[in-house]
């Protein structure tokens, strides 16, 4: 492939479903963003919210994962904000874990409010997936929603959502222009995902 740039993103994560997602998530994004790169995501690093949020920890493990980048790319940290605002949170984050990549070449994303908001801002491209309606709509705010796995689970009658087998399913084919359109998180994810991707 002697026209093909390499990318890679090394990503650092809270949730089972997010180790799966993510990686093809990002894939999706650089099929967008530059056809022509070949990205490599490692495995991603999980680790829960509380530990990271603790000192040292997430330091030593964006070291862990930068170490794992090679050329263009960088080290992605994606958890969700739960009750927390990102605009006071995602700073502090991101100040941290450039203590352990100083070059730059990091991003810091926190889902509002969670990953799965993302899926409720492109609801209707859900429609007729894995026992959902075949007709669903978004809701009017879906960050504002506090149990984005739940309003899943109540679509498809009661059977319950599933991070390990869902996330990875619906982030393979939700809309992700409706969903930058109604979740600002996910479009501040696409937009680190792409800086990161061009180097």
């Amino acid at each position: 492939m002697p026209n093909t740039r390499k990318a890679t993103i090394a990503c650092i994560v809270e949730g089972h479903g997010e180790v799966q997602a993510l990686p093809l998530l990002l894939r999706r994004v650089a099929a967008e963003v530059d056809p022509g790169v070949y990205l490599v995501v490692p495995s991603p690093y999980r680790v829960n919210r509380s530990a990271l949020l603790r000192p040292g920890i997430l330091e030593e493990v964006a070291r862990i994962q930068g170490n794992r980048v090679t050329g263009t790319g960088g080290v992605l940290l994606l958890i969700d904000a739960d009750d927390d605002c990102p605009a006071d949170l995602a700073p502090e984050l991101l100040v941290r874990t450039m203590t352990a990549q100083p070059d730059g070449r990091v991003a810091v994303v926190l889902a509002n409010r969670e990953f799965e908001a993302w899926f409720l801002a492109a609801a209707p491209s859900l429609a007729g997936h894995r026992e959902l309606p075949e007709v669903l709509e978004a809701p009017q705010d879906p960050e504002a929603i506090r149990g984005a796995k739940e309003w899943l689970g109540a679509k498809r009658a009661g059977r319950p959502y599933k991070e390990t087998s869902d996330q990875a399913a619906f982030a393979a084919v939700f809309d992700m222009k409706a969903a930058r359109e109604k979740s600002p998180s996910f479009d501040k994810f696409w937009r680190e995902a792409e800086r990161l991707l061009r180097g």
